[in-house]
């Protein structure tokens, strides 16, 4: 698997673009995952789009083509962002790298809220990215919100509007194998996209995100499910986004800690 650092941000804290540095650090002081594989940083296929984040045009560009040759030359890719704003044009480079190989792409989303806000710019912020990828034709049966929780009036009515796929926290608290079940024949006989917000998780495990929504999900129930999504043979990329590293300085790095966490259980 490749690892790709995608420090882009556009809506949120500058924090977020220095994210994933912090997150291979603290890799580096892991020994293994929790499956036994040891964890060397030496061995990482890693990666960075160096990007200019004054120019969001030529940021987009670059994020959208380097995607897709990595979608073209490994298996599966990692990219650590940034904001969520950067998995506006790496799931667009997905759609069409899929398009090109005849396959239908899908995306599962993990956050606290659905960023389906009515786009106010040429390109999307980290409120809006999912608003660009439905305007960029998507289908709603191709998307799958998980885990969100706070909802603008504007994003409430577009999801009743298009009938979005959603599960939310309490599906996951009655029953989370079923809620594995539900993920998995979602992404049946589909190319499989899967982007994380740590905001997903409750702030008493996740405090440095952009919006920390309480409620959210327990670090072993998100850890769980990304397990069971990590055995899905057509999972091609994930993402994870909205860590900011500064604010966690003062957090004793809990979010980087699990950010790391997950990144191990992927490797």
């Amino acid at each position: 698997m490749q690892v790709i650092k995608v420090p882009g941000i556009n809506g949120a804290d500058i924090g977020c673009a220095r994210a994933g540095n912090a997150i291979i650090e603290e890799l580096g002081r892991m020994q293994t995952n929790e499956s036994g594989k040891t964890i060397d940083k030496q061995l990482l296929d890693l990666e960075e789009i160096h990007l200019d984040n004054s120019n969001l045009k030529l940021t987009n560009k670059l994020i959208y083509e380097n995607s897709i040759g990595a979608y073209g030359a490994k298996p599966r890719v990692f990219f650590l962002g940034g904001d969520h704003s950067v998995t506006y044009s790496l799931f667009r480079g997905f759609a069409s790298f899929c398009n090109q190989e005849r396959k239908r792409p899908c995306l599962i989303v993990f956050d606290s809220r659905p960023n389906i806000k009515h786009l106010s710019g040429d390109f999307p912020t980290n409120e809006e990215w999912l608003r660009g990828i439905f305007d960029s034709g998507i289908s709603k049966e191709d998307v799958l919100l998980v885990g969100a929780r706070h909802y603008s009036t504007e994003e409430n009515n577009f999801i009743k509007e298009i009938g979005a796929k959603i599960m939310n926290l309490n599906n996951l608290e009655t029953n989370i194998e079923d809620a594995c079940d539900t993920i998995m024949e979602f992404a049946d006989r589909k190319e499989l996209y899967v982007s994380i917000d740590l905001s997903v998780a409750d702030p008493a495990f996740a405090p440095s995100t952009t919006f920390n929504d309480a409620g959210g999900m327990t670090a072993r129930q998100l850890i769980y499910l990304l397990q069971r999504v990590n055995k899905m043979k057509n999972l091609r990329a994930i993402d994870l986004v909205e860590v900011n590293v500064e604010e966690d300085k003062q957090h004793k790095m809990k979010t980087i800690k699990l950010a790391a966490k997950i990144l191990s259980e992927f490797l």
